[in-house]
């Protein structure tokens, strides 16, 4: 059966997205749900444990290359970039008009809030800005009250992952070329506020970024290609480390193009409602797959969707209350300020640095350096990632009228976020004489996004104190749905992953006879 019903210009463009998935195995061992951080950590741990897994994943296998455009830009993006829209707001906050495709990118809309989320085989290793680092003690110990190790993850967990995804900072040779000037202006400006920037360990290749700045190599990261993917492999993502492994192995299995409907328990088997799907969205079968052991990994919206529905519907009925409850944002805005120019035609996409303020706003706040995104050259914008330790949390609802799952998020729900990180932006842009926001066209700051989500299922209530949900033998759940809707003034993929690595090795080692 061919996978594509109608003519798509991607084609000719990215062929590899559209070749033939076969079906998957009728009944698996071991399945998961997902392809992004806790799904790929779960398939490769598995692997090496000798247990054979297929992975379902909604999206498309996008390919790398060095001289290709394989992911569009954020300035003119086309269908490659979202998943099925014709029209969204950009994180800078301008109208984008785009054809309907299954992009890397879905804008999940609830009512007052957007959540940004990977949808692709990757997860959002594929559209990430690339940063992981560990939270303080402090925070991560008030957020999982004593849950989890923090020092059994600082001395173990943490430093593996950062091993297996090779982080470190920016090198000061890249940090002081030319499509990194508005992160030096960034930080200069930082400094004249007070605050001292700090660098920030990131995925990136520094070498694919030198032969990016020296001609060696398509640009791809050196002009602010990282939000809607980078075709060219600078960024270290999971298709090139946990996933290509697990591949490797033999013993792991990638299906795209297959969405999760529905799962079921009967009988000690689960049972998982497949749609299959080509890259334009068009469903081209539909079956049962069922397995004996699985793992939820489909980030922290999709896990917690799937089983408040399944909840309500009564598929998996021993669901405890817990379940779809106290998803937050990480405390995510985005923040712009103006007449801040700094040298180099375009900007960069990997971030360099942050600065934290504990006090100013009465919670805890940071910024992060980071690329201008959608604005085609360097006009004086610099862009940051707000984050702030905040305490607002929503719950999931399955709504019987439409059979989807609503999102609870409320404007009040975002002021609190949105009031802290413009105390930061400001105080720092009247110390450099910048401007907050560009006026009459660009909001100083956006809390109606996320690109953190976090929460839902989460660890110690929804499971057990190692991804065990509830009530359920054999159903784990690996990703971001786990943690309590904040890490801590940090991007949560480091703790996402260094969880996922905690508790897969616990499961095999207690759960697999």
């Amino acid at each position: 059966m061919t996978i594509f019903n109608r003519d798509c210009k991607y084609k000719e463009l990215v062929p590899e997205i559209f070749k033939d998935i076969p079906k998957p195995p009728t009944h698996s061992k071991a399945l998961i749900i997902g392809s992004g951080f806790g799904g790929a950590i779960t398939a490769w741990r598995l692997a090496q444990a000798g247990i054979a897994s297929t992975i379902l994943e909604r999206g498309s296998y996008w390919p790398i290359s060095k001289d290709r455009e394989i992911f569009t830009n954020e300035v003119l993006p086309d269908g490659r970039g979202y998943w099925h829209k014709t029209k969204l707001k950009q994180l800078s906050g301008l109208p984008a008009i785009v054809d309907d495709f299954g992009g890397v990118m879905d804008v999940t809309s609830y009512e007052n809030i957007d959540v940004w989320r990977g949808a692709c085989v990757g997860g959002g290793s594929i559209i990430y800005t690339g940063v992981m680092i560990q939270p303080e003690k402090k925070y991560f110990d008030a957020l999982f009250k004593g849950k989890i190790s923090y020092d059994e993850m600082d001395k173990k967990y943490y430093p593996l992952v950062r091993k297996m995804l090779n982080l470190n900072p920016m090198p000061d040779d890249i940090y002081k070329s030319s499509p990194f000037g508005h992160s030096r202006v960034w930080d200069s400006q930082s400094v004249r506020a007070g605050y001292r920037p700090y660098s920030v360990d990131s995925v990136f290749n520094w070498d694919v970024i030198r032969d990016e700045l020296n001609g060696k190599v398509r640009k791809s990261a050196i002009v602010g290609e990282s939000t809607l993917g980078n075709s060219n492999g600078a960024k270290f993502d999971l298709t090139q480390n946990y996933l290509k492994y697990a591949q490797d192995s033999g013993l792991a299995t990638i299906y795209p193009g297959h969405q999760v409907e529905n799962i079921s328990y009967k009988g000690g088997i689960y049972e998982i409602d497949v749609k299959k799907l080509n890259p334009q969205g068009d469903e081209i079968d539909r079956y049962r797959l069922t397995c004996d052991y699985l793992f939820m990994a489909a980030g922290s919206i999709g896990t917690s969707e799937l089983l408040v529905k399944a909840k309500a519907l009564k598929t998996l009925p021993l669901l405890n209350s817990y379940v779809g409850k106290a998803w937050g944002t990480n405390g995510d805005a985005i923040v712009v300020r103006s007449m801040s120019f700094s040298e180099g035609l375009v900007q960069a996409a990997p971030c360099a640095s942050k600065v934290d303020d504990e006090t100013i706003a009465g919670i805890p706040v940071t910024l992060e350096n980071w690329y201008a995104p959608g604005i085609p050259v360097n006009i004086g914008i610099v862009g940051s990632l707000g984050m702030c330790y905040n305490k607002s949390r929503a719950n999931f609802q399955y709504n019987s009228k439409t059979g989807k799952v609503d999102l609870l998020w409320t404007k009040a729900n975002s002021s609190e976020t949105e009031t802290a990180i413009r105390k930061l932006n400001d105080k720092i842009a009247k110390h450099s004489l910048a401007v907050p926001g560009v006026p009459l066209i660009i909001d100083d700051v956006r809390a109606d996004f996320t690109a953190h989500p976090l929460g839902g299922v989460n660890i110690g209530e929804a499971t057990d104190n190692y991804g065990r949900v509830k009530s359920y033998k054999k159903l784990y759940v690996m990703d971001g749905a786990l943690i309590p809707g904040n890490t801590g003034l940090v991007n949560p993929s480091l703790t996402i992953s260094a969880l996922a690595e905690r508790n897969i090795e616990a499961i095999i080692k207690n759960d697999f006879k």
